[in-house]
């Protein structure tokens, strides 16, 4: 009888300690109206580099061999550039990236092609140029370790980071 009531007790609170407190909000009371304050947002601050990889995307992807941009990427670097001019204090890093094939030093120079022609894309739409640096890892840093077609697409990159 003792362990089954233990058991029980256990139990009860096993359940009790997984349930979450609601989300409270501040009531003002003004004139005989009662109205709530929202909630406290619970996504990225706005302006944060946070905010700026989930809500706008913090990379644009190139051809084998290549530094022009898709229409994929330019889609990107227009949002890119709209979160620039709305946050005119935050300043970018453009990182070119390159995958694995190659040489060390060509995929260098293909890196800061794509850096630069990101950067110039940015600085187009209006972002003023001295906010904009660029550097090139080459095949330094892949973002994908492999030696497959899906691995060195997703290391063809150029990456807008902020400082």
């Amino acid at each position: 009888m003792r362990f089954k009531f233990l058991s029980l007790f256990a139990a009860l609170m096993l359940v009790s300690a997984c349930q979450s407190a609601p989300e409270t909000t501040a009531t003002t009371t003004t004139g005989g109206t009662t109205t709530a304050a929202p909630a406290t947002p619970t996504g990225p601050v706005p302006g944060s580099a946070e905010d700026f990889v989930a809500n706008v995307g913090d990379r644009v992807f190139f051809g084998f061999d290549r530094f022009d941009l898709t229409p994929e990427a330019t889609a990107t670097l227009d949002r890119q550039a709209a979160w620039l001019k709305q946050y005119p204090n935050v300043t970018v890093t453009v990182e070119g990236h390159a995958d694995e094939r190659g040489t060390r030093e060509y995929n260098l120079a293909l890196g800061e092609r794509r850096a630069t022609a990101v950067k110039n894309y940015l600085t187009a739409l209006g972002v003023d140029t001295a906010r904009v640096q660029t550097i090139s890892y080459g095949k330094e840093r892949p973002a994908v370790l492999g030696s497959d077609e899906s691995a060195w697409a997703q290391n063809r990159r150029g990456v807008t980071v902020i400082n």
